[in-house]
Order: structure tokens, then C-alpha cells, then sequence
């Protein structure tokens, strides 16, 4: 009969073989521990890049928002800066709404408003103080022809009206002086006038024996005296700049508050027939 096979279970095998555990046991847990540590460092650093990513992209969110509030704040500056602007421009195209909606009927009214400016014009000149008379009734009686001139638009003629007016208007802060002549058939001769706005008109004969100066009240020249014609003299020079200006001391044509009385009137008037 042959035998089965035993265990040598003798103290020394028994020893040998626990020696030999203790020896492979601390490799295999050191390399556990190493692979181990691998293994959470590579979590660690893959983690911290993570991070890393998420600061930088953090930053540039950041920059951009900074740059975006920047640029509202801008905008709103100049939305602040250009709201008057806009405000006026809006107000500027409601008007120009309203009259392009009005058009039709201004476009009815202006020959009636251009003859009305007209006729104003020409009562103004021969009711008013009568200096450059021939000349500034003539530029009244061009005006009258245009309205008739079918070849002229309607903006040349009310420019060339308008500037008539305007051309009235500054004669009344004007300090002019000039030759011409005064009288008619014998009587004619050549004097000196003097005009002060609309408020003095006077002449002076070359020699300085002579003077007058008109009157709104009798529609005529009243003879001046030695020290008036004097000061008509010292006008002339100061006007033609031969002389430094002075303050003058002169009868006057017509009252300065019933001038400016009439000439309140007559504007009322012209505006009276512009609205109407």
C-alpha cells in the first residue's frame, strides 16, 4: 500500500514560514501605500487644475464684468449729455410735423402775407422820417413788382421782402451822414444831412450859415441856431470819422416815446396781418 503524502508541521517549518511572511507582508503594503499616495497626488494635482482653471476663468469674468460696467457707465454719461439734445430735436420735428401738416394752408396765405409786409412796408417809409426817401420808396415799389413776377419762387420773394425790412430795421441804429441835394426848381442846393437812427435828421449847408432839422410834428425843417448847427458840424466829422465821438446836443425829429410808440404800432400791425 503506498502512503499519502504528510505535512511537516515541525516547529521550525512552522517558524520559517512566518519569517518569510514578515518579509514579503511590509513590500506588499509599502507598494499599497505608494500606489496609493500615487493615486492621490494625481487626484490632487488633477483637482488643482481644476481650480487653477476655474480662478482664471474666474479673473476674466471678473475683467470683463469691470469692462462692461465701464462701458454702461459711459453710455449712460453720454445718454445723460445727449438727453437735452435729443429733447430738442424731438421738439424741433414735432413742429416740423405740425407744419408740414399746415403747409396747405400756409402756402394759401403767403401772397396775402407778402402783399401785407409789402403795403406795411411802404406806408412805413412814407410815414417815417424822410431820409434816402427816393431810394427806399423805389426798393418798396420793386417789392410791389416781384408779387406779380410769376418767374420768382415764392422763398426768393419772401427773402428779398424780408431783407427790405431788415434793411428798415438798421437804419434805426445807424449814424450816417452824407452830400445830396435839398428843395426843388430854383431852391435846390447841395447840403450836408446828418441822420441819428430814426431819431434826428438834419442838413447843413457847405459854408455852415444854414441848418435844419426836421420835424415829425410839422412835417417840415425848422431852422437851427448857431450853437445846434455847431453841433450838426461836429456831427458830420464824427461820422466821417474825421472827428473823435462826443456826446451831441441837438434838437430831435421826432419824440423818442412816440416813435417808439408808433413803431410798436406799426410791428403789431405787420404781425397782426402775418397771423391773420
Amino acid at each position: 500500500m503506498s502512503r499519502s503524502p504528510s505535512v511537516d508541521i515541525r516547529p521550525r517549518n512552522l517558524l520559517c514560514v512566518a519569517a518569510l511572511w514578515l518579509v514579503v507582508a511590509p513590500q506588499a503594503f509599502a507598494d499599497s501605500l505608494l500606489n496609493e499616495a500615487t493615486d492621490a497626488q494625481r487626484a490632487q494635482a488633477a483637482l488643482q487644475a481644476r481650480i487653477d482653471q476655474a480662478d482664471a476663468e474666474t479673473r476674466d469674468m471678473l475683467a470683463e464684468l469691470r469692462q462692461l460696467e465701464a462701458e454702461t457707465q459711459r453710455l449712460d454719461a453720454r445718454g445723460d449729455a445727449l438727453a437735452p439734445r435729443l429733447e430738442r430735436e424731438g421738439e424741433k420735428l414735432a413742429r416740423r410735423e405740425v407744419a408740414l401738416d399746415t403747409l396747405a394752408d400756409t402756402r394759401e396765405a403767403l401772397p396775402r402775407l407778402e402783399r401785407a409786409l409789402v403795403a406795411r412796408l411802404d406806408a412805413w417809409v412814407k410815414q417815417d422820417v424822410p431820409f434816402l426817401r427816393e431810394e427806399r420808396l423805389a426798393r418798396a415799389e420793386s417789392l410791389d413788382a416781384s408779387l406779380e413776377d410769376l418767374d420768382m419762387s415764392s422763398a426768393d420773394r419772401l427773402d428779398r421782402i424780408l431783407s427790405a425790412w431788415r434793411t428798415e430795421l438798421d437804419y434805426g441804429r445807424e449814424f450816417d451822414a452824407w452830400r445830396g441835394y435839398l428843395g426843388e426848381g430854383d431852391e435846390r442846393r447841395e447840403v450836408d444831412f446828418l441822420r441819428l437812427g430814426r431819431v434826428g435828421f438834419y442838413y447843413l449847408t457847405p459854408d455852415a450859415r444854414q441848418g435844419g432839422v426836421w420835424r415829425a410834428e410839422d412835417q417840415g425843417w425848422v431852422a437851427l441856431d448857431d450853437s445846434a448847427r455847431d453841433e450838426v458840424r461836429h456831427g458830420l466829422s464824427i461820422a466821417r470819422e474825421q472827428r473823435a465821438p462826443e456826446l451831441l446836443t441837438l434838437p430831435v425829429s421826432r419824440q423818442l416815446e412816440r416813435s417808439a410808440s408808433r413803431q410798436g404800432d406799426e410791428m403789431s400791425a405787420s404781425d397782426t396781418e402775418t397771423n391773420s
